[in-house]
């Protein structure tokens, strides 16, 4: 069963995620990108999957910059990931899917800034880096309210120390969940 077929209506990136999730987890496929690729689907952008069950995280993989060919590629295999190859996380089993929220972020390209004074936790996301060590947060997360807060956790995320230097980057989202007919 699809979980498509409960949900006709809703947002198209949610529902190509979901249709993703339940293809692989039942049957093992990777799904096609539709055809033809409707338009908010053909650019090419960093993306999140978040699966919560009952209200609590239950997977969230993404990318930052893109890595696939267009944005419905770049859904469907983060969407996998999430599900499946999230290391804080047991692979999803199909009796699960029944129970599962879905939603989709599209990133901004990230641009670098000088410091926290630039940030804003509910409207921008947080790339921490030191060397090849990356930590990167969504914003607008309950229980996380402040640009100190952000950095903290990517830096913790990343394993950099606290005197360790540091390059900021910021980001912003655009987030898609079921029941929105779009965006948010």
């Amino acid at each position: 069963m699809h979980m498509s077929d409960q949900e006709p209506k809703g947002d198209p990136l949610v529902r190509l995620a979901k249709e993703a999730i339940a293809a692989y987890v039942c049957h093992g496929k990777t799904i096609a990108p539709p055809r033809p690729l409707p338009p908010e689907m053909t650019a090419r952008a960093g993306a999140f999957v978040s699966i919560k069950e009952d209200g609590e995280l239950r997977g969230c993989i993404g990318t930052y910059e893109p890595q696939q060919a267009n944005l419905a590629e770049e859904i469907i295999h983060n969407a996998i990931s999430a599900a499946t190859a999230d290391p804080r996380f047991p692979p999803i089993e199909p009796w699960e899917l029944e129970r599962l929220d879905v939603s989709v972020d599209v990133l901004s390209p990230p641009e670098p800034v000088d410091g926290v004074h630039q940030l804003d936790a509910r409207r921008y996301g947080v790339i921490v880096r030191s060397g090849y060590r990356t930590g990167l947060l969504l914003p607008d997360l309950e229980g996380v309210d402040t640009p100190e807060q952000q950095v903290m956790i990517c830096m913790r995320k990343a394993g950099i120390g606290p005197g360790e230097p540091i390059s900021l980057f910021r980001f912003t989202v655009e987030r898609h969940h079921a029941g929105s007919g779009g965006r948010r």
